[in-house]
């Protein structure tokens, strides 16, 4: 079974979100065989990727990064779609962090890259704004040696 792990920003521009959406599917409809792919289903890149990649026949496990993770949802049509897709996973993977951290989203990325095959990082390029942003787990799953495919269109920045 092929493994792809996904990190990548939860705001995605309008001008690249179609550019995002084609790479996410080519990278996804390259494969053969059975996938595995692995998210923490957070709004953006991470919500795109696990509705394509079980549109396309893989096997989601999710990646919850803490006990309180829906609360970290502001908007409720963002948590509905969360709770579907995790209701939808084949395999739940809950760290053991009891609240959401820049701690528990760096080990949920770390998680999902040493976990991995190939990493699609849904990223501008720029340094994470926090510890365990998508910059962070790109960096980690590189000195890991794993494959990571950006997916991101020049002179595009994020707000």
């Amino acid at each position: 079974m092929k493994r792809i792990g996904v990190t990548g920003h939860r705001s995605i521009p309008r001008e690249v979100h179609a550019h995002v959406l084609e790479g996410l599917r080519a990278a996804l409809c390259g494969l053969e065989g059975s996938v595995e792919a692995l998210s923490s289903l957070a709004v953006g890149a991470d919500q795109l990727f696990a509705d394509l990649a079980l549109a396309h026949g893989a096997e989601l496990t999710a990646v919850i990064p803490s006990g309180d993770y829906e609360a970290g949802f502001d908007d409720e049509t963002d948590l509905a779609r969360y709770r579907m897709l995790k209701a939808r996973a084949v395999r739940e993977v809950r760290l053991d962090f009891p609240h959401s951290t820049d701690e528990a989203y760096y080990a949920a990325g770390a998680y999902i890259a040493d976990h991995c095959d190939r990493l699609l990082a849904v990223w501008d390029g720029r340094p994470a704004r926090g510890l365990g942003g998508t910059g962070d787990i790109v960096t980690y799953a590189r000195t890991l040696g794993r494959p990571v495919t950006v997916i991101w269109r020049d002179g595009v920045e994020r707000d």
